[in-house]
């Protein structure tokens, strides 16, 4: 429940099943106490079992919250839960931001903004890419796939290790969408003037693989929706293969601005500050 000293405050939530190494409550934390805003914002650990009495007592308003963030395992549910989802949310099938308004869930996902928004701000002119190459087919690689498309790039290549996961987000977001298994890794990637990983490859510490990054267009873009570390295995091989590259971190904080806007009525900025703050706390991680 969310602080009860603190009236008519709105208050948030992020919920996820485990929640406690969540960077969200830093985040609009921050943003809080820098806009000088009445409010809170609170990590909810709710098991798979017990979602749906959660969302029943968001939407009921017996929660004390005017919304909150979604985070695994349970963005599909919040999608199938929800009563009204919003064009993004309804074509990736999951959603990562809730809130209540007239008795009813609304629901959207982020994920996409935060990553557009990210590039946009580290490297203006990204989406002038014709052809993209996505390096995944997980939950977490739909969001991107829509937001890379939307913007217009024209060609987008998604290599998995297991076809049927690949070809299911052709299928999903279009004829422009194409699949591949991983061994055609090599070939997509000649000419291509993006190149994205949405797998864990490299995460703190996990196993990567060798990409071959020397056929990209020239000026292509390498980029990581991995932050720990900020600069993983992969951005380092387009580094020194003399690609610009664009690392994770910006995703997870400009996804927040929507939903902060939302439950507390400011639009907040993602500054040097925020990021440092994060970048830190990754730093006395155990």
């Amino acid at each position: 429940m969310p602080d009860s000293h603190r009236i008519n405050a709105p208050a948030a939530f992020v919920t996820g099943w485990p929640i406690k190494h969540s960077r969200s409550p830093i985040i609009h934390g921050y943003w809080l106490k820098h806009y000088g805003l009445q409010g809170s914002y609170d990590p909810v650990a709710v098991t798979p079992e017990d979602f749906a009495c959660f969302i029943t007592s968001l939407k009921e308003g017996t929660s004390g919250f005017v919304g909150g963030n979604v985070t695994i395992p349970h963005k599909e549910a919040a999608c199938l839960l929800a009563d009204h989802l919003d064009e993004l949310a309804s074509e990736i099938g999951a959603a990562n931001t809730l809130w209540r308004e007239d008795g009813r869930i609304y629901a959207t996902n982020t994920d996409g903004y935060g990553f557009v928004s990210n590039l946009d701000h580290q490297v203006p002119g990204w989406d002038k890419a014709d052809r993209a190459v996505i390096l995944g087919a997980g939950g977490a690689s739909r969001a991107v796939v829509q937001s890379v498309r939307d913007r217009g790039v024209k060609e987008i290549h998604i290599v998995n290790r297991t076809m049927p996961r690949a070809r299911e987000l052709a299928d999903r977001f279009g004829k422009s969408i194409h699949a591949h298994g991983l061994p055609a890794l090599a070939e997509v990637v000649q000419g291509a003037g993006l190149f994205i990983n949405t797998t864990s490859l490299g995460m703190d510490g996990l196993e990567s693989i060798d990409i071959d990054f020397s056929e990209m267009a020239t000026g292509a873009l390498v980029t990581d929706i991995v932050y720990v570390p900020l600069e993983t295995p992969i951005l380092r091989q387009a580094r020194e293969q003399g690609y610009a590259t664009a690392d994770g971190l910006g995703m997870l904080l400009h996804q927040a601005v929507p939903g902060f806007e939302k439950w507390f009525g400011t639009r907040p900025e993602v500054d040097e500050t925020l990021r440092q703050l994060i970048v830190d706390d990754i730093k006395v991680e155990p």
